[in-house]
């Protein structure tokens, strides 16, 4: 689907799916722009019937990267068999971690920003290998672990701040369609099932990406020093960018 200015949609309406999306169209570095259609972010892919897993298909859809628990994997199993798309596993924290995570958002970036490095690292460094673009990123609700990943992404490829954090807000409750909204916080309330879902699924503040980004500096100086002494090289930074970058 097309937006009236020709754009492709932002929002991909997949049966199955609460929160997918495109981060295509952004600025990015050097007067480009974020290709359309070569990185998604979606909540969990455990509803996806045979209608989604055609149309991912049709997107050329080649690598999933599932920041999920073991736990929460037993309990929703991604529905992307016969798709033809690789689903790399790279799970930022366990189960046992998210029962132990602070109550404050802000806290669990900076946890995951300063004790998941080397898993945030590579499950950017996954979509840096050759070939594996277009590809989709996800967590539960696709707000949290999967927020930071996409923010450190379109950081290195140069998007400014202030757009990395209005993507991210678009997983705002508000930005959702009604019954999304309220299908979320039924899952949310459903005793530990809640507790193994992204801390406050229904708010994403613009500040809390805008804090997470200036940690990041704080500690390495650049995002791209970040992700390169947790593990990536200049090479995949650079096939990043070429891949995404148009």
């Amino acid at each position: 689907m097309q937006t009236r200015d020709g754009e492709p949609d932002r929002w991909i309406a997949l049966p199955g799916t609460l929160n997918l999306r495109d981060v295509g169209g952004y600025p990015a570095a050097d007067g480009g722009a974020v290709r359309w259609r070569t990185l998604l972010r979606s909540d969990a892919l455990h509803r996806l019937d045979d209608t989604g897993r055609a149309t991912l298909a049709e997107l050329g859809l080649r690598t999933v990267i599932d920041l999920r628990t073991d736990t929460e994997v037993e309990i929703a199993p991604t529905a992307l068999d016969g798709a033809g798309v690789a689903t790399v596993r790279v799970p930022l924290f366990s189960a046992d971690e998210i029962g132990r995570l602070p109550p404050d958002l802000a806290a669990v970036y900076r946890y995951m920003i300063d004790d998941c490095g080397v898993a945030v690292a590579e499950a950017i460094g996954r979509l840096a290998v050759p070939g594996a673009l277009p590809g989709l990123v996800h967590c539960t609700m696709g707000k949290d672990r999967t927020g930071l990943v996409t923010a450190l992404i379109l950081e290195v490829i140069g998007v400014p701040d202030e757009v990395i954090a209005a993507d991210y807000a678009l997983s705002h409750a508000s930005s959702l369609a009604p019954d999304t909204a309220r299908r979320i916080a039924r899952i949310q309330a459903v005793g530990s099932v809640g507790r193994w879902l992204d801390l406050g699924a229904l708010g994403s503040p613009p500040k809390v990406i805008h804090t997470a980004l200036a940690h990041v500096r704080a500690r390495s100086g650049t995002v791209a020093d970040y992700l390169l002494a947790n593990g990536l090289t200049r090479g995949d930074l650079a096939r990043l960018r070429a891949a995404l970058i148009t």
